[in-house]
């Protein structure tokens, strides 16, 4: 099945700096750019991969951005593709997630992150970027959650995961990521501070003792089933370094679209 790249140009659920909604248009020039290999570390070429690309315009209330993020999703699963998601900041994910189960049911989820995402409410906003998991969850949303590369949870979201019987497992423990309970339907999130700032210097939350590119691109190798759907966030261009972040951005796009394709 091919893979639908979709935009989302949405930073204003952020907690501390703006600048992720510009990451969609930049991975997606880089995308198509001759000065980069098209390929997966498999051969397969992004652009036999991709069938569509698009970048709906978000309204400034992020309710309302929120349902036509979703009506988005929807409209790409009725067109039989996979959603392939760029952010945008975290809290796109959760309306992903609701078009998804409607769709599939619960989903089983690759989450990549330094940070749960797991709070009930962060500065007053249920649906914040530290939010969507939690409300994935509490919706329904999800049958099993694993979450790699965390070094940066509250006793509150420790407690939630316990009681929910979500993995949550160090950078260090990324070789246990248990990939048999990862079966369809599965969906993977990349937040880009999941990676160590040594070679993702572009978010807006950087926590030193993260994952490495060559690990994060691994992990994805190592998933057993095509996923059904998958999201690449919070790369923050103003922060980036000689576009690191957003290079790398660029490839797990190409390895996540060749796994999705399978």
């Amino acid at each position: 099945m091919q893979t639908c790249l979709l935009g989302l140009a949405w930073d204003a659920s952020s907690s501390h700096s703006r600048g992720p909604a510009l990451a969609p248009a930049i991975i997606n020039a880089l995308l198509q750019s001759t000065a980069s290999s098209p390929y997966s570390l498999s051969g397969v070429s992004i652009e036999d991969c991709l069938a569509d690309r698009r970048f709906p315009a978000l309204p400034d209330d992020a309710e309302k951005a929120r349902a036509v993020i979703g009506e988005a999703v929807a409209q790409i699963l009725a067109a039989d593709m996979r959603p392939l998601s760029l952010g945008g900041d975290h809290s796109v994910t959760y309306p992903i997630l609701r078009a998804m189960a409607d769709r599939h049911g619960p989903l089983n989820i690759l989450h990549v992150d330094a940070h749960p995402d797991l709070y009930d409410s962060l500065d007053g906003d249920r649906f914040s970027h530290a939010c969507p998991f939690r409300r994935a969850v509490e919706d329904g949303c999800v049958n099993r959650l694993v979450q790699v590369g965390i070094r940066s949870a509250t006793p509150e979201q420790r407690d939630f995961a316990e009681e929910h019987g979500i993995v949550m497992l160090t950078a260090d423990e990324w070789d246990r990521i248990p990939y048999a309970e990862l079966a369809d339907p599965l969906y993977v999130s990349i937040d880009l501070d999941g990676i160590d700032p040594a070679f993702a210097p572009g978010v807006s939350h950087p926590e030193p003792g993260g994952l490495s590119s060559r690990e994060v691109i691994s992990l994805v190798g190592k998933i057993t089933v095509a996923p059904v759907g998958a999201d690449i966030v919070e790369l923050n261009p103003e922060r980036d370094i000689g576009m690191l972040t957003a290079n790398l951005a660029g490839r797990l796009v190409k390895e996540l679209a060749a796994k999705m394709s399978e």
